[in-house]
Protein backbone atom coordinates (compact mmCIF):
# COMPACT_ATOMS: atom_id res chain seq x y z
CA UNK A 1 0.00 0.00 0.00
CA UNK A 2 1.44 3.38 -0.99
CA UNK A 3 2.78 5.15 2.13
CA UNK A 4 1.24 8.52 1.37
CA UNK A 5 -2.07 6.88 0.54
CA UNK A 6 -1.80 4.87 3.75
CA UNK A 7 -1.28 8.02 5.80
CA UNK A 8 -4.18 9.72 4.10
CA UNK A 9 -6.46 6.75 4.67
CA UNK A 10 -5.41 6.62 8.32
CA UNK A 11 -6.12 10.32 8.84
CA UNK A 12 -9.45 10.09 7.05
CA UNK A 13 -10.57 7.00 8.92
CA UNK A 14 -9.52 8.48 12.24
CA UNK A 15 -11.48 11.63 11.53
CA UNK A 16 -14.66 9.90 10.49
CA UNK A 17 -14.56 6.80 12.66
CA UNK A 18 -12.99 7.77 15.98
CA UNK A 19 -16.22 9.00 17.60
CA UNK A 20 -17.79 5.57 17.10
CA UNK A 21 -15.95 4.10 20.07
CA UNK A 22 -16.97 7.07 22.19
CA UNK A 23 -20.65 7.06 21.42
CA UNK A 24 -22.68 8.16 24.36
CA UNK A 25 -25.71 6.28 25.65
CA UNK A 26 -28.95 8.16 25.23
CA UNK A 27 -32.67 7.78 25.40
CA UNK A 28 -34.13 5.05 23.28
CA UNK A 29 -35.63 6.06 19.92
CA UNK A 30 -38.89 7.90 20.50
CA UNK A 31 -41.99 8.06 18.37
CA UNK A 32 -42.74 11.12 16.30
CA UNK A 33 -45.38 12.35 13.87
CA UNK A 34 -44.34 12.22 10.23
CA UNK A 35 -45.73 11.51 6.80
CA UNK A 36 -49.11 12.69 5.50
CA UNK A 37 -51.49 14.74 7.68
CA UNK A 38 -53.33 12.50 10.07
CA UNK A 39 -50.74 9.74 9.81
CA UNK A 40 -50.15 7.53 12.80
CA UNK A 41 -46.96 7.81 14.83
CA UNK A 42 -43.80 6.60 13.14
CA UNK A 43 -40.37 5.90 14.62
CA UNK A 44 -38.00 8.81 15.08
CA UNK A 45 -35.06 8.05 12.81
CA UNK A 46 -33.71 11.61 13.05
CA UNK A 47 -30.19 12.26 14.26
CA UNK A 48 -26.66 11.03 13.52
CA UNK A 49 -26.01 7.33 13.01
CA UNK A 50 -22.66 5.56 12.59
CA UNK A 51 -21.66 2.04 11.52
CA UNK A 52 -17.85 2.44 11.53
CA UNK A 53 -17.07 -0.55 9.28
CA UNK A 54 -15.11 -1.25 6.10
CA UNK A 55 -16.61 -2.72 4.05
CA UNK A 56 -20.04 -1.77 5.28
CA UNK A 57 -22.35 -4.50 4.02
CA UNK A 58 -23.08 -7.41 6.36
CA UNK A 59 -23.79 -10.69 4.53
CA UNK A 60 -27.06 -12.46 5.34
CA UNK A 61 -27.16 -15.54 7.55
CA UNK A 62 -28.21 -17.52 4.47
CA UNK A 63 -29.09 -16.95 0.84
CA UNK A 64 -27.51 -14.77 -1.86
CA UNK A 65 -25.37 -12.00 -0.43
CA UNK A 66 -22.88 -9.32 -1.46
CA UNK A 67 -19.40 -9.85 -2.84
CA UNK A 68 -16.96 -10.22 0.07
CA UNK A 69 -13.18 -9.95 0.36
CA UNK A 70 -11.00 -12.98 -0.37
CA UNK A 71 -8.07 -11.21 1.30
CA UNK A 72 -8.26 -11.41 5.10
CA UNK A 73 -6.29 -9.72 7.85
CA UNK A 74 -3.80 -12.06 9.54
CA UNK A 75 -4.52 -10.75 13.04
CA UNK A 76 -8.26 -11.32 13.22
CA UNK A 77 -9.42 -12.75 9.89
CA UNK A 78 -11.67 -9.86 8.87
CA UNK A 79 -11.66 -8.13 5.49
CA UNK A 80 -8.23 -6.77 4.58
CA UNK A 81 -8.68 -3.13 3.53
CA UNK A 82 -5.15 -3.08 2.07
CA UNK A 83 -6.12 -5.74 -0.49
CA UNK A 84 -9.58 -5.45 -2.00
CA UNK A 85 -9.93 -8.83 -3.68
CA UNK A 86 -13.60 -9.43 -4.33
CA UNK A 87 -14.85 -13.00 -4.50
CA UNK A 88 -15.55 -13.20 -8.23
CA UNK A 89 -16.90 -16.75 -7.72
CA UNK A 90 -19.92 -15.38 -5.86
CA UNK A 91 -22.90 -16.92 -7.74
CA UNK A 92 -24.81 -13.62 -7.75
CA UNK A 93 -22.46 -12.34 -10.48
CA UNK A 94 -23.16 -12.75 -14.15
CA UNK A 95 -20.02 -13.87 -16.05
CA UNK A 96 -19.15 -10.41 -17.34
CA UNK A 97 -19.57 -8.91 -13.86
CA UNK A 98 -17.40 -11.68 -12.35
CA UNK A 99 -14.69 -10.81 -14.88
CA UNK A 100 -14.78 -7.16 -13.76
CA UNK A 101 -14.48 -8.11 -10.09
CA UNK A 102 -11.65 -10.53 -10.86
CA UNK A 103 -9.72 -7.88 -12.79
CA UNK A 104 -9.96 -5.38 -9.93
CA UNK A 105 -8.86 -8.05 -7.46
CA UNK A 106 -5.80 -8.85 -9.55
CA UNK A 107 -4.86 -5.17 -9.60
CA UNK A 108 -5.16 -4.99 -5.82
CA UNK A 109 -3.03 -8.11 -5.35
CA UNK A 110 -0.40 -6.49 -7.59
CA UNK A 111 -0.26 -3.51 -5.22
CA UNK A 112 -2.38 -1.21 -7.38
CA UNK A 113 -5.05 0.74 -5.56
CA UNK A 114 -7.60 0.91 -8.34
CA UNK A 115 -9.77 4.03 -8.70
CA UNK A 116 -13.25 4.08 -7.19
CA UNK A 117 -15.93 6.73 -6.61
CA UNK A 118 -14.66 7.40 -3.09
CA UNK A 119 -10.94 7.70 -3.80
CA UNK A 120 -11.62 9.70 -6.98
CA UNK A 121 -14.05 12.12 -5.33
CA UNK A 122 -17.06 11.26 -7.48
CA UNK A 123 -20.64 10.99 -6.17
CA UNK A 124 -21.36 7.50 -4.92
CA UNK A 125 -24.30 5.37 -6.06
CA UNK A 126 -26.53 3.37 -3.74
CA UNK A 127 -25.46 1.10 -2.03
CA UNK A 128 -21.84 2.33 -2.36
CA UNK A 129 -23.10 5.53 -0.71
CA UNK A 130 -23.29 3.72 2.62
CA UNK A 131 -19.50 3.53 2.70
CA UNK A 132 -19.77 6.80 4.62
CA UNK A 133 -19.41 5.68 8.20
CA UNK A 134 -21.85 8.26 9.51
CA UNK A 135 -25.07 9.76 8.23
CA UNK A 136 -27.58 12.20 9.61
CA UNK A 137 -31.26 11.62 8.97
CA UNK A 138 -33.64 14.58 8.87
CA UNK A 139 -37.30 13.56 8.85
CA UNK A 140 -39.85 15.89 7.33
CA UNK A 141 -43.54 15.37 6.52
CA UNK A 142 -42.92 15.06 2.78
CA UNK A 143 -39.36 13.77 2.57
CA UNK A 144 -36.36 12.23 4.30
CA UNK A 145 -32.98 13.95 3.92
CA UNK A 146 -29.80 11.91 4.44
CA UNK A 147 -26.57 13.82 5.01
CA UNK A 148 -23.34 11.83 4.72
CA UNK A 149 -20.10 12.45 6.60
CA UNK A 150 -17.72 12.68 3.65
CA UNK A 151 -17.64 15.02 0.67
CA UNK A 152 -20.97 16.73 1.43
CA UNK A 153 -23.15 14.10 -0.22
CA UNK A 154 -26.87 14.65 0.34
CA UNK A 155 -29.66 12.25 -0.59
CA UNK A 156 -33.39 13.05 -0.77
CA UNK A 157 -36.17 10.49 -0.33
CA UNK A 158 -39.62 11.71 -1.38
CA UNK A 159 -42.41 10.26 0.77
CA UNK A 160 -45.64 8.74 -0.49
CA UNK A 161 -44.94 9.48 -4.14
CA UNK A 162 -44.38 7.23 -7.17
CA UNK A 163 -41.33 7.21 -9.38
CA UNK A 164 -41.86 9.49 -12.40
CA UNK A 165 -42.86 7.79 -15.64
CA UNK A 166 -39.98 9.45 -17.47
CA UNK A 167 -36.94 9.21 -15.22
CA UNK A 168 -33.65 10.96 -15.87
CA UNK A 169 -30.79 8.91 -14.35
CA UNK A 170 -28.92 10.68 -11.55
CA UNK A 171 -25.99 10.08 -9.19
CA UNK A 172 -28.11 8.75 -6.34
CA UNK A 173 -31.15 7.75 -8.39
CA UNK A 174 -34.80 8.52 -7.68
CA UNK A 175 -35.67 7.47 -4.13
CA UNK A 176 -39.24 7.27 -2.87
CA UNK A 177 -40.30 6.07 0.55
CA UNK A 178 -43.22 5.21 2.77
CA UNK A 179 -43.81 3.86 6.25
CA UNK A 180 -44.99 0.34 6.93
CA UNK A 181 -45.71 0.36 10.66
CA UNK A 182 -42.34 0.71 12.40
CA UNK A 183 -40.38 0.45 9.11
CA UNK A 184 -39.28 3.10 6.63
CA UNK A 185 -39.19 1.52 3.15
CA UNK A 186 -37.12 3.28 0.48
CA UNK A 187 -37.25 2.24 -3.19
CA UNK A 188 -34.51 3.55 -5.51
CA UNK A 189 -34.21 3.29 -9.29
CA UNK A 190 -32.66 5.42 -12.01
CA UNK A 191 -29.10 5.29 -10.67
CA UNK A 192 -26.76 6.57 -13.35
CA UNK A 193 -24.60 3.74 -14.74
CA UNK A 194 -23.09 5.82 -17.54
CA UNK A 195 -20.46 7.37 -15.31
CA UNK A 196 -16.86 6.91 -14.19
CA UNK A 197 -16.38 4.01 -11.76
CA UNK A 198 -19.86 2.41 -11.80
CA UNK A 199 -19.61 0.04 -8.83
CA UNK A 200 -21.69 -0.83 -5.77
CA UNK A 201 -18.87 -1.74 -3.38
CA UNK A 202 -15.13 -1.53 -2.66
CA UNK A 203 -14.43 -4.56 -4.89
CA UNK A 204 -15.57 -2.93 -8.11
CA UNK A 205 -18.77 -4.96 -8.41
CA UNK A 206 -20.46 -3.35 -11.42
CA UNK A 207 -24.08 -2.45 -12.04
CA UNK A 208 -26.22 -1.37 -14.98
CA UNK A 209 -29.10 1.03 -15.53
CA UNK A 210 -31.41 -1.73 -14.26
CA UNK A 211 -30.09 -1.42 -10.69
CA UNK A 212 -32.95 -1.42 -8.16
CA UNK A 213 -32.37 -1.11 -4.43
CA UNK A 214 -34.96 -1.47 -1.67
CA UNK A 215 -33.99 -0.36 1.84
CA UNK A 216 -35.91 -1.12 5.05
CA UNK A 217 -35.03 0.92 8.15
CA UNK A 218 -36.09 -0.05 11.67
CA UNK A 219 -35.16 0.92 15.21
CA UNK A 220 -34.33 -2.31 17.05
CA UNK A 221 -32.90 -3.46 20.35
CA UNK A 222 -29.66 -5.38 20.85
CA UNK A 223 -31.36 -8.77 20.86
CA UNK A 224 -32.76 -8.11 17.39
CA UNK A 225 -29.51 -6.68 16.01
CA UNK A 226 -27.24 -9.24 17.69
CA UNK A 227 -26.95 -11.66 14.76
CA UNK A 228 -26.10 -8.94 12.25
CA UNK A 229 -23.63 -7.32 14.65
CA UNK A 230 -21.86 -10.64 15.14
CA UNK A 231 -21.71 -11.38 11.40
CA UNK A 232 -20.44 -7.84 10.79
CA UNK A 233 -17.71 -8.29 13.40
CA UNK A 234 -16.51 -11.46 11.67
CA UNK A 235 -16.59 -9.93 8.18
CA UNK A 236 -15.76 -6.23 8.35
CA UNK A 237 -12.88 -4.16 9.70
CA UNK A 238 -13.68 -1.49 12.29
CA UNK A 239 -10.82 1.08 12.16
CA UNK A 240 -11.81 2.68 15.47
CA UNK A 241 -12.32 -0.60 17.29
CA UNK A 242 -15.51 -2.17 18.65
CA UNK A 243 -18.59 -0.11 19.54
CA UNK A 244 -18.96 1.38 22.98
CA UNK A 245 -19.67 -1.59 25.27
CA UNK A 246 -21.91 0.65 27.39
CA UNK A 247 -24.15 1.61 24.48
CA UNK A 248 -27.78 1.56 25.64
CA UNK A 249 -29.67 3.24 22.82
CA UNK A 250 -31.62 1.80 19.93
CA UNK A 251 -29.85 0.42 16.84
CA UNK A 252 -30.77 1.51 13.33
CA UNK A 253 -31.13 -1.66 11.28
CA UNK A 254 -30.87 -1.20 7.51
CA UNK A 255 -31.76 -4.23 5.40
CA UNK A 256 -31.16 -4.00 1.66
CA UNK A 257 -32.39 -5.98 -1.31
CA UNK A 258 -30.39 -5.36 -4.48
CA UNK A 259 -31.37 -6.51 -7.96
CA UNK A 260 -30.04 -5.79 -11.42
CA UNK A 261 -30.99 -8.09 -14.28
CA UNK A 262 -28.10 -6.68 -16.30
CA UNK A 263 -25.35 -7.62 -13.81
CA UNK A 264 -26.63 -10.15 -11.25
CA UNK A 265 -28.11 -13.61 -11.57
CA UNK A 266 -30.53 -13.09 -8.68
CA UNK A 267 -31.59 -10.47 -6.16
CA UNK A 268 -29.29 -10.45 -3.14
CA UNK A 269 -29.52 -9.06 0.36
CA UNK A 270 -27.26 -7.40 2.91
CA UNK A 271 -27.64 -5.31 6.02
CA UNK A 272 -25.96 -2.53 7.99
CA UNK A 273 -26.37 -1.80 11.69
CA UNK A 274 -25.89 1.78 12.85
CA UNK A 275 -25.45 3.10 16.39
CA UNK A 276 -26.83 6.48 17.39
CA UNK A 277 -24.04 9.03 17.74
CA UNK A 278 -24.54 12.08 19.95
CA UNK A 279 -21.34 13.69 18.66
CA UNK A 280 -20.80 15.86 15.60
CA UNK A 281 -18.59 14.64 12.78
CA UNK A 282 -15.67 16.61 11.30
CA UNK A 283 -15.86 17.70 7.68
CA UNK A 284 -14.02 15.41 5.26
CA UNK A 285 -13.57 16.90 1.79
CA UNK A 286 -12.27 14.40 -0.75
CA UNK A 287 -11.43 17.04 -3.37
CA UNK A 288 -8.66 18.40 -1.14
CA UNK A 289 -6.82 15.06 -1.19
CA UNK A 290 -5.34 15.30 -4.66
CA UNK A 291 -1.78 14.01 -4.25
CA UNK A 292 -0.90 10.35 -4.73
CA UNK A 293 -4.28 9.20 -3.49
CA UNK A 294 -4.09 5.98 -5.46
CA UNK A 295 -1.26 4.16 -7.22
CA UNK A 296 1.08 7.18 -7.11
CA UNK A 297 -1.36 9.23 -9.18
CA UNK A 298 -3.39 12.32 -8.46
CA UNK A 299 -7.12 11.92 -7.97
CA UNK A 300 -9.39 12.50 -10.92
CA UNK A 301 -11.02 15.57 -9.37
CA UNK A 302 -12.56 18.47 -11.35
CA UNK A 303 -10.07 21.12 -12.44
CA UNK A 304 -10.42 24.43 -14.27
CA UNK A 305 -7.86 25.57 -16.85
CA UNK A 306 -9.26 29.08 -16.80
CA UNK A 307 -11.70 31.08 -14.66
CA UNK A 308 -15.41 30.60 -15.33
CA UNK A 309 -16.07 34.32 -15.12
Amino acid sequence: MNVQRGLLVLVTLTAIAAPAAGQQPGAAGAETKAGAPGATSVPDFSGIWRHGSLPWLVPPASGPGPVTNRSRRKDNGVSNYDELVGDHANPILQPWAATVVKRYGELSLAGVTFPSPSNQCWPEPVPYLFKHMAMQIVQQPDKIVMLFSEDHEVRYVRLNQPHPAQLEPSWHGDAVGHYEGDTLVVDTVGINANRPYPMVDLFGTPYTKALHVVERYRLVDYATAKGELERGTKENWRPAGPPNPNYQDKYLQLQLTVEDEGAYTTPWTASIVYLRDRLEWPEVVCAENTHEYYNNKESDVPVAARPDF
